[in-house]
């Protein structure tokens, strides 16, 4: 068990590193950020910063020193240097990052477990994409295996035509057949050092341009229907990998029953409603699980709860978000609000 007023170091700048160090900060905790970017939001609230390349080996090991326990608040931190830690604790352990860094090895792990992913082929040339067409069919949508997010690395492909037209990068891709849905949705877990496990509730989110705009709890009647399977799956990823923390896992609902899209070997934006809706953060419950505490109460603190990301110059509406007193307003700290950049979230309960 790792005691309040040690430090735990957080691979990664960004805000959902910035959630993390608050929450840890409320239980008495030091945090450590290490990212090579200079400008860190999540260094704003941290007591140490350490900007160095993933490659230092140097810094990565200075850093883990003044380490008791070493997370990660996004899924691409390069594994290879993580060596680097030495005996310091990374949790979730590496291979939670190896599985969810490739699109391919996510969906044959997931698979391999009885899950149900889009029907998927590897791309290596303008050949395979052809072939994966002509067996998947199309409409589909193309992916680079590793990076990529919000929308980012993808390529809608509604005919042949148009996988003909693309001009391929020269990195490994992924081909996914389109699923006919009617809900997305997500299983947010959390499991101890103890393997005891705990689910957050279900979340309706609704996505606009690749990113996720809204979510809502409870989900609708015929979403939540899905859900049991999908945990149960949440609940073999977790088993499997050993896994301690937090862990996302994301699903299409159909008429035959979820479909999974993708893991996040971390806390998720689906999830950042828990922080005002539920008994316990999800942020505050990474904590606790990572530094071997109990668990806590996942369950609803309202009725019901929506969380609306502010993306880009929504954020700049803060004056009007302010003056309902029903939101509850989560400002990241960033500079400049580019189109498509997550600028802060805004939660609403629902108490009656």
């Amino acid at each position: 068990m790792i005691s309040p007023g040690e430090t735990i170091g957080i691979l990664g700048g960004g805000q959902l590193g910035r959630m993390i160090a608050m929450a840890a900060a409320q239980l008495g905790y030091r945090c450590h950020v290490y990212a090579p970017e200079a400008d860190s939001i999540a260094a704003d609230v941290c007591a140490a910063f350490t900007c160095a390349a993933w490659d230092d080996a140097e810094a990565m090991a200075k850093f883990a020193a003044d380490c008791a326990v070493v997370t990660y608040e996004f899924e691409n931190v390069p594994v290879g240097p993580l060596a680097a830690l030495g005996d310091t604790p990374l949790l979730a352990h590496a291979r939670a990052l190896e599985t969810a860094q490739d699109r391919l090895n996510e969906k044959r792990f997931v698979t391999d477990l009885g899950g149900t992913p889009a029907p998927f082929a590897p791309v290596d040339s303008a050949e395979d994409l052809a072939q994966a067409i002509a067996a998947i069919g199309a409409p589909g949508i193309l992916k680079t295996r590793r990076d990529g997010y919000d929308g980012k690395g993808q390529w809608r492909i509604m005919t042949p035509a148009d996988a003909a037209a693309l001009d391929l990068p020269a990195t490994p891709l992924i081909y996914e057949g389109f699923v006919t849905f009617f809900a997305e949705f997500s299983v947010i877990l959390c499991r101890g050092a103890d393997g005891e496990v705990r689910f957050f509730d279900s979340a309706h989110n609704v996505h606009e341009g690749g990113i996720l705009a809204l979510s809502t709890v409870p989900a609708p009647a015929d979403l939540l229907e899905q859900v049991p399977a999908a945990r149960e799956l949440a609940t073999k990823v977790a088993d499997a990998l050993d896994y301690v923390g937090v862990l996302t896992l994301e699903f299409f609902a159909t008429k035959d029953g979820p479909v999974f899209n993708e893991m996040a070997p971390r806390v998720h934006n689906s999830g950042h409603w828990t922080i005002e809706g539920s008994v316990t953060s999800q942020f505050e419950n990474h904590v606790r699980a990572i530094c071997g505490l109990p668990l806590g109460d996942t369950g609803l603190a309202a009725k019901g709860v929506e969380m609306r990301n502010l993306i880009g110059d929504e954020a700049h509406d803060w004056p009007t978000i302010l003056a309902d007193p029903a939101n509850h307003l989560h400002l990241y700290g960033k500079a400049a609000a580019r189109p498509g950049r997550k600028m802060g979230h805004v939660t609403r309960l629902i108490l009656s």
